[in-house]
């Protein structure tokens, strides 16, 4: 059985999404990539939780041809490996409906940076890609989910402004307009985890602007402290 750790990485990270409330009967997905080898490792398509295995990952290349299954991959593979090929420092990606992150994708709307515990993970606001055209939509929907992704890093208009560059690694996360979030990490661990983080400061998010419609993000200053003690060159948190 070809890639058995990474296999088994990937099962585990799935398998958080569900023991984090993430996702719902067989909605969502997680993947795991092996560099050296140019191989993918992704959930496969419409199997129950409860029943998957590490042995019912798919196998693929960087362009999605299977190398190794018996079952489909996940119907979201193109955007996995899209993101993959682009993002060349990510080791994972996890595609989750949860319902707060994925509320703010159907309102259009990015995730602003209220305070401290969104500044910890996310080094500026979670962006939110321009919707699809139709043509798009009808065409290869699924590579053109990455292609969104992608062109909102690369400095495309948001739907609320923006038109910066955004690094991958420092804002691991996308907002796909109408559709739900895609998040990734070093490895497939670090996207879970970052995924269920999303989840958590969306909610906080919605309730600051219930609160107050009004609310203004975090200063730059406290931005800038919280998420560099814990990623910046000279980290000081925790034990490392």
């Amino acid at each position: 059985m070809l890639l058995k750790k990474l296999r088994e990485e990937v099962l585990e990270a799935n398998l958080e999404l569900v023991r984090k409330g993430l996702v719902l009967y067989t909605f969502g997905n997680a993947s795991g990539v092996d560099r050296e080898q140019g191989l993918v490792v992704i959930k496969p398509s419409g199997v129950d939780y409860d029943v998957l295995k590490a042995e019912d990952m798919v196998v693929t290349n960087l362009d999605g041809k299977i190398v190794e299954g018996t079952l489909k991959p996940s119907s979201d593979l193109d955007t996995h490996t899209l993101l993959y090929r682009e993002f060349t420092e990510i080791g994972a990606v996890v595609h989750t409906h949860s319902e707060f992150a994925t509320s703010f994708a159907q309102a259009w709307l990015p995730i602003p940076a209220f305070g401290t515990t969104h500044a910890d993970y996310f080094h500026g606001p979670v962006p939110v890609t321009s919707p699809l055209t139709d043509e798009a939509i009808n065409g290869r929907y699924v590579h053109e989910t990455g292609l969104a992704i992608v062109a909102r890093f690369g400095g495309a208009d948001g739907i609320a402004g923006g038109g910066s560059k955004i690094d991958p690694m420092a804002v691991p996360a996308c907002l796909v307009a109408g559709h739900a979030p895609f998040v990734w990490g070093k490895n497939a661990a670090d996207a879970a985890h970052n995924a269920v983080v999303l989840e958590a400061v969306a909610k906080m998010a919605y309730r600051t602007l219930t609160l107050k419609a009004s609310a203004e993000g975090v200063s730059q200053a406290l931005l800038d402290r919280h998420y560099l003690r814990k990623h910046g060159a000279s980290a000081t948190y925790g034990q490392g």
